[in-house]
């Protein structure tokens, strides 16, 4: 269940948002005038979160390599990585 918390906590319960936060790695939705307004997170969460897209855009743009065709064999990718750290040009 969501933890929504008034804009007013974050002034008056500051200290136990950011425990709440950074011992379960949720975010607290922080309401204004009744109407959602923020998120509030751990740098930890937030930065598993960052991660998480960055990752997916890497992933995205592997996809399209695979679709446009833009592929090397496994074996090839290999070979020429171990021919590099033997030549020591990797």
């Amino acid at each position: 269940m969501p933890n929504i918390r008034p804009s007013s906590d974050l002034r008056n319960h500051y200290n136990e948002i950011s425990a709440f936060c950074h011992q379960y790695g949720e975010p607290v939705y922080i309401t204004k005038n009744g109407a959602g307004d923020l998120a509030v997170l751990s740098i930890e969460a937030y930065e598993r979160l960052t991660a998480r897209f960055e990752l997916y855009a890497l992933l995205e743009e592997g996809m399209a390599d695979i679709r446009a065709g833009r592929v090397i064999p496994a074996d090839e990718v290999f070979a020429k990585l171990r021919e590099d750290l033997k030549n020591g040009t990797l």
